[in-house]
């Protein structure tokens, strides 16, 4: 799909990271820019060390870039304050992580819920969007089970209902089939791609599953500090 004229969810122009140790400085991405649409599911594949947690962290604003500009739903971040930037974080990026890092002590729609109302809404709202997206992933069944009482599978599916929950527009995610074994991950990996079509979501997956990676919109890596596409 050509992507001319649309209106990205998330760019990066000309980003730089570095940090320092001692007098040392280490350059981790030097005018890396990459554009993320809705819709649509990009790949971030690229060797240990290349700097892929470096480039979500920026993405998810958790880090601020040593140069260049971060823009989340049409809003460059560079000259917003922590608590700004905190506010945007919450209402526009979701975050899905290697472990699913859900409640234990909560079931699995609670853990959708307590989300939700710390961003406003009411209980009843809360858990019917909470049941909505349990359902729409095949975890409807699941609902008053606390994470030990699933399965890998479902507890990552869960991760994935939890970071959407707020109605994002970005959904940035950190290996999130990494702990799986391969049927799983390829059902998980399922769920996750028809959720960004269903929903609009524009996400960026870093992955070392070449397999899932091709099942991508596109792919991305790092190199050279930049951000190159790749076939």
């Amino acid at each position: 799909m050509n992507d001319a004229g649309r209106f990205a969810a998330l760019t990066l122009d000309a980003v730089e990271r570095r940090y320092g140790r001692g007098d040392t400085t280490v350059e981790v991405l030097n005018g890396a820019s990459l554009a993320l649409y809705a819709g649509q599911s990009v790949a971030l594949i690229a060797p240990s060390g290349a700097g892929k947690s470096t480039l979500l962290h920026l993405a998810g604003l958790l880090e601020r870039p040593s140069g260049g500009e971060v823009t989340v739903a049409g809003s460059p971040t560079s000259t917003m304050t922590d608590d700004q930037r905190t506010g945007l974080r919450r209402g526009q990026i979701g975050f899905v992580y290697q472990f699913h890092h859900l409640l234990p002590e909560f079931t699995a729609l609670e853990n959708l819920v307590l989300p939700q109302m710390i961003a406003g809404l009411s209980r009843v709202e809360a858990g019917a969007r909470a049941r909505e997206l349990l359902g729409y992933l095949g975890l409807a069944k699941r609902e008053t089970h606390r994470p030990a009482e699933l399965s890998g599978g479902e507890q990552q599916r869960v991760a994935i209902a939890r970071a959407v929950a707020n109605s994002p527009r970005i959904l940035l995610a950190d290996e999130p089939t990494g702990n799986l074994d391969p049927k799983t991950a390829s059902h998980v990996f399922a769920t996750l791609a028809s959720l960004v079509k269903a929903t609009g979501l524009a996400a960026l997956i870093a992955t070392h599953n070449m397999d899932l990676a091709a099942r991508m919109d596109r792919r991305v890596t790092i190199r050279d500090g930049q951000v190159v596409e790749v076939g």
